[in-house]
This record gives C-alpha cells, structure tokens and sequence, in this order.
C-alpha cells in the first residue's frame, strides 16, 4: 500500500533504532518459541514520529511480530520529546491460549487426512471441511485478541474490520506488523502522525526473497492493506505535499453536511491525519452512496489548478454500475445526451427536461452481465456498465441508468431512483481519475478495482 505518512524522518530514527539493537542500548529478549524456518529471517524495525499537545515531538518505535520483547537499556529522552517502545497487541500466551482449543482435534484432522489407507471420497471430505471449520473458530479466536485505537479515538476490533471486508480473513499475522501497534498507540495517546518507516533488518546483514536489509519499505498489502485503511478512517491510494488521493467507501460523505450528525467525511478526516491541510481541500464530489478515487489538495495553489482541470472538463473519469436487471440493447456502447433540472417539489430529485434542463453527457459501454447476491441470500441477472461522464451533472450517472431516456433501468441500491433492500449500497464505484499534477503537470491515473463495488459499505 501507499505509505500514508512521509517516510524521510521516521526513516532516520529507524536506522537509529537499529544502530542501538546493534551496540547493546536496545535490548531485543527472545519471548516467543524459537523457530528454525524463521531463523536469521529477520524483521521490520519501525518508527512513528508524532507531534503531542504541547508541541513535543514524540518518537514510537516497534518491531514486527511477536517474538521479541524490547526495552531500552536505560530511559531516553531527545532534546525535543520521549521515545516510546510500542509493544505487541497480543503476546504469546494470548495467542497459544487462543489456538489450544481446537489444537489437539486440527492435528488428529490431519493426520487422518495425510495416511494412504484413511477413508476416502465423502468422508475425506468431511476431515477436511471439519478441519477448515476448526482452523477458521481458531484464527477468529485470535483475531479476536485485536483491538485498534482509530484516528479518531474509537475503538475498532479486528473482528469487525473482518465484518467490514464481508467475512473474509486476512492472513495469520495481521495486526503483528509496525504500522497498526504504531498507529493504535498514538491515536490512542491522541497524538499526531507526522512521519513513519519501516526498514527491514537481519541480525547478520542478509537479504530474504522479498526484503533487503537496511531498506525501507511501505506497510504490507497482505496485512496493513487489509486493516490500516479503517485504522486512518481513509484508503490512501496517493499523497505528496500537495494532494492526496483516497479511494473513498460508500455510505461517507465526501464533504461537511449541514448538520452536526453530517460532520464526518472525507474532508474532516483529512484533516485530522493532515493539519496542515488547507481548510476546503474539496475539488470535486462523490454521492455519499458512491464509493471510489477522489483527489483533494493540501495546499492553495494544488486546489486552484486542480479546480480549473475540472472546470475546464480535462479531468477524465470512469465509473462501474451494476444495473438492476438485463440490459437488452442492439448495441453495447454509446453516448447519453440528456438534460435534467432540479424537481423543485422533491428535492434532492432531478428530473428530465428538455427545455430547462442541463445537458449531461455520458458515455458507456455494456461489460457484460453477472450473478448479483443480494444481502438476504437471493440472486438474480444484472449487467455491468462502464460509464466515462463527459460533464459533471448532478446524479447524472443514476439518471442515465434509471430514467426511461436513458436506460430505464436503476442502479441496484439506488435509494433515490430505484431500490435499496436493507443492507444493499448503491452499486456504482469511481474505478478510474486521471489527471494533470498541478505543481509537475504530470499526468497521473488512479485505478480502484471494480471488487468493493459488491457490498462493502462504511460504518461509522
């Protein structure tokens, strides 16, 4: 994943850290069960830089994994704030009591699986469905001993991070690596991120297949991907002094509502992990209910030119729909040229009008049709449509899909124009943004698979 944070000062302390594991004023104690495959491997060294309410830089340290308990030979205090040794979520002990459940039977499951003479066809088959039963009670078992403190202060279990990827496990380990335990402790401790590291280091200087000593590298995609996105409160896809770019869920709002229940967003979340951020970052929007890549700026001169890219129509954009039903049509790409205004009577609806409406340009193309599960279990025919907007109209995406000019066919969990069974989410995700970089004038495309368009939906 995109480092979230710059990685130039923490970088320094890592290297630091590492110099003091190396002359003895580190102490790493072995606490975890010694294991030869893992043996000389290695291990990643961390640093969280961070700013306290009295204006201290505050230096956190970590290292990843379980195994090592680690403290400093004697107290140390730089000149401008302390350093603090962030420990494990979990210890050993923990975890072993976690696992010795299900330990013995897992182990008799597979021994019986692995013998030549062991029963075979259905009743193999039931060994082993018994044993993912059992491996999967144990890791959620462990999961469970994970708790994380958010950018907000809220606490976020790991178990409910599963929840939010819609049951799907991430690999043994997460939760163990630097950037969760680093990130947890400051905001539990609300202070503010300004930079963080990882570099990699091996007792004796090797390299693995993956990792080289003494390099830096950003948090993992196995591991962090799968959790720091709901630790920060945002998916970073990109960020430099001057912009950021999220890939942003459905059900946020992209900007500050008008009432005091409608303050978290996009923009107040930047804000939080960026201070430095100016006060309208907002360039352009998504509905509350679309999820997908937006830009924002962090600085005057990024959110001038970014405004004028999209005023002038040279931002490119494209959005994934899923469509509520069979799209029947001799062709399977073309252009939406319709005009819609606001139903003053019905607001915040837009309705069809030749005369006073707005022209909204789209372009699409069918991708073809899919099986769609909705939340109670049921299925059903949908067809996938790649929309590129040509302007920028309210709702245009959902009038072009719903409103008999257009297909005469709703986006699936459109509250405002078609349906929304309990626990369905609007089905339209922002998969591409391209555009100029406003301080290099590079041109820079951002791409968000089309996969949380399913049912991953934000909860707050």
């Amino acid at each position: 994943m995109f480092p979230p944070f710059d990685q130039e000062l923490a970088r320094h302390y890592c290297l630091e850290f590492i110099s003091g594991i190396e002359d003895g004023s580190v102490i790493l104690k072995q606490v975890s069960r010694k294991s030869e495959d893992r043996q000389g491997h290695g291990f990643m060294v961390g640093a969280l830089v961070c700013v306290n309410a009295a204006g201290e830089r505050v230096v956190l340290y970590a290292v990843s994994g379980i195994a090592y308990e680690v403290s400093f030979r004697e107290a140390l205090r730089e000149p401008q704030g302390p350093r603090v040794i962030v420990p494990p979520l979990a210890t050993p002990e923990q975890i072993k009591k976690a696992l010795s459940k299900n330990d013995k039977e897992i182990h008799e499951l597979t021994d019986n699986i692995g013998v030549p003479e062991a029963l075979e066809g259905p009743s193999k088959d039931a060994l082993r469905n018994r044993r993912t039963q059992l491996t999967t009670e144990s890791l959620l078992n462990v999961f469970s001993l994970y708790t994380f403190t958010r950018f907000d202060g809220k606490k976020i279990t790991l178990n409910q991070i599963i929840k939010e990827h819609g049951g799907r496990l991430p690999p043994t380990g997460t939760g163990d690596c630097c950037a969760p335990k680093l990130l947890s402790y400051a905001f539990e401790h609300k202070l503010q991120p300004i930079s963080m590291d990882e570099v990699f280091y091996s007792y004796k200087g090797g390299n693995t297949k993956n990792k080289t000593n003494g390099v830096s590298y950003a948090p993992c995609d196995e591991r962090c991907g799968y959790i720091l996105p709901s630790i920060l409160g945002l998916e970073i896809l990109y960020r430099d002094s001057q912009i950021v770019v999220i890939n942003k869920p459905s059900g946020l709002l992209s900007v500050p509502g008008r009432t005091p229940e409608n303050q978290d967003c996009v923009v107040s979340r930047l804000k939080k992990l960026f201070p430095h951020c100016i006060e309208q970052p907002s360039v352009h929007r998504l509905d509350m209910e679309t999820s997908g890549v937006m830009v924002y700026a962090l600085t005057k001169q990024a959110h001038r030119n970014l405004s004028m890219q999209f005023e002038a129509g040279t931002v490119h954009k494209k959005y994934v729909a899923l469509i509520d039903g069979v799209f029947d049509h001799n062709e399977y790409q073309g252009e939406l040229r319709l005009k819609f205004r606001l139903d003053v009577a019905n607001r915040p609806h837009q309705i069809y009008d030749e005369v006073n409406g707005k022209l909204g340009i789209t372009e699409w193309k069918k991708e073809g049709t899919e099986l769609y599960t909705a939340p109670d279990g049921s299925k059903r025919r949908v067809t996938k449509i790649l929309f590129t907007p040509h302007t920028g109209r309210t709702h245009q995406l959902r009038l072009a899909a719903s409103d008999p000019h257009g297909f005469g066919i709703p986006i699936i969990g459109d509250t405002l124009y078609g349906h929304c069974e309990p626990g369905e989410r609007l089905m339209l995700h922002a998969c591409e943004l391209e555009f100029r970089h406003p301080v290099s004038g590079a041109t820079q495309t951002f791409l968000s698979p089309a996969e949380p368009i399913q049912q991953t939906k934000f909860q707050s």
